[in-house]
């Protein structure tokens, strides 16, 4: 539970952030002010702060390169522990196809692009989270779209209520792969 706390407290952050001084990429370093003991919000509470933040920069989310690192991210999520059964697809397709950034782009590239990857995954892990990777790394030039990529992959890692020790280790080597630091999203 500290975890999720600690990311509500990092998306409230930034969501203030991002309503007070959009335009500016940099300085989004290390969150400093870690937790101040405020109550720990629920991990729906987090997800809709995270969801929020990424609506707020949505019309700089449309680049084709933003679209792949999404869906490369989301796959890489869903098969974080080594498998993804039809239900979990079925989920993942939903809350991708729902999602409010997301619908800067047509259903079927993202349906297409997202089980491209999740079939990669379960047919050779290793091999498929290496090419997975590429796709995320795709992100990297832009330092928003980098950031929206952890941002949307911890909002469906949260989606579910439940945030895997697989799902946190994925997210952090994402992290490094669009050279940000795990830190600053408490990782």
């Amino acid at each position: 539970m500290a975890l999720f706390d600690r990311l509500k407290d990092q998306a409230k952050s930034l969501q203030q952030q991002a309503q007070g001084g959009r335009g500016t990429t940099g300085g989004h370093g290390p969150q400093s002010g870690s937790r101040t003991g405020s109550p720990g919000g629920s991990r729906a509470q987090l997800v809709g702060l995270l969801k929020n933040q990424l609506g707020s920069i949505k019309t700089e989310l449309k680049s084709g390169a933003y679209r792949d690192a999404s869906m490369a991210m989301c796959a890489l999520v869903a098969a974080a522990d080594g498998h993804v059964d039809a239900s979990e697809m079925q989920q993942m397709e939903s809350m991708i196809l729902s999602n409010e950034v997301l619908q800067n782009f047509p259903p079927e590239q993202l349906r297409q692009r997202f089980h491209k990857h999740v079939e990669q995954l379960t047919r050779n892990f290793p091999q498929g989270k290496a090419e997975v990777m590429q796709d995320i790394a795709k992100a990297a030039k832009k330092p928003t779209e980098a950031r929206a990529v952890i941002q949307t992959g911890i909002v469906i890692a949260g989606a579910d209520g439940h945030f895997s020790q697989a799902e946190q280790m994925v997210l952090q080597e994402a992290c490094v792969a669009l050279g940000l630091n795990p830190a600053e999203f408490q990782l």
